[in-house]
């Protein structure tokens, strides 16, 4: 299956064509199509398991494919530095340092990238994140949702040309949320692309310009966000995971 936007001149920001990956004798991705262009934002939903964080490790260049191809911006994957200078990850794991500030787990992430103002950098990402008044604070002693915030600031710094994000909604309030929905937004409206993992069909849909869910390393469904009604949705979303296809 193949999610595709308009046309465009310039290789997609990502693209996989029969994407495979084994873990064992275990097919945990199994002939994945995927095209997401630049502004674009497919929300993955699917149940654990069904091989959605395993695409996302695949797109930021951790795992290999184990067949087919993918590619981010042109470049075949796992792809190296190149790849990692034009991919924001944001996974299950914080990948902070505990005993550093914020700003310094920011900054650090700034300077790894070679921007040059890391400092301003890193607190633009954490005003954005609504979470500049505990730059000083060790990451260690914020609550969950704040660490949250702080990883989401790390990921984005660099203002990454694809944002790969799993369950980023887990651990924050209403207020973290919110700050999470606007700075994704931009990121889109200024030409990111974005892959979001959530099991949220209300929070995948309001950023999504495309959805798909995922079972059993396939995905099952694709549809252009403009053709869908959240609550219908949401029911049939529910029902295929129950039933089946």
């Amino acid at each position: 299956m193949t999610l595709t936007g308009g046309a465009s001149t310039h290789a997609p920001a990502v693209e996989t064509q029969g994407l495979v990956r084994f873990f064992g004798r275990r097919r945990a991705l199994d002939g994945v199509d995927v095209t997401l262009r630049a502004g674009e934002c497919l929300a993955l939903f699917g149940a654990n398991g069904a091989g959605k964080t395993t695409l996302l490790r695949v797109l930021a260049g951790l795992l290999k494919p184990g067949g087919g191809s993918a590619r981010i911006e042109g470049i075949p994957l796992p792809g190296g530095p190149a790849v990692r200078a034009l991919v924001g990850l944001l996974s299950h794991q914080t990948m902070l340092y505990g005993a550093l500030s914020a700003r310094e787990n920011v900054v650090f992430s700034a300077r790894l990238h070679g921007i040059a103002r890391a400092p301003d950098a890193a607190d633009a990402a954490l005003a954005r994140m609504r979470v500049l008044e505990h730059a000083d604070v060790p990451v260690r002693s914020l609550s969950r949702g704040l660490q949250q915030r702080v990883s989401i600031a790390r990921a984005t710094v660099h203002a990454p040309r694809v944002v790969l994000l799993d369950e980023p909604y887990t651990g924050l309030d209403e207020s973290g949320a919110e700050a999470l929905t606007t700075a994704l937004r931009a990121l889109r409206d200024g030409g990111a692309a974005l892959l979001l993992v959530t099991h949220n069909v209300a929070e995948g849909l309001a950023l999504a310009t495309h959805a798909a869910i995922m079972r059993a390393g396939r995905l099952l469904r694709h549809e252009a966000r403009e053709a869908l009604e959240p609550v219908s949705y949401a029911t049939s979303y529910r029902e295929l995971l129950t039933h089946g296809a």
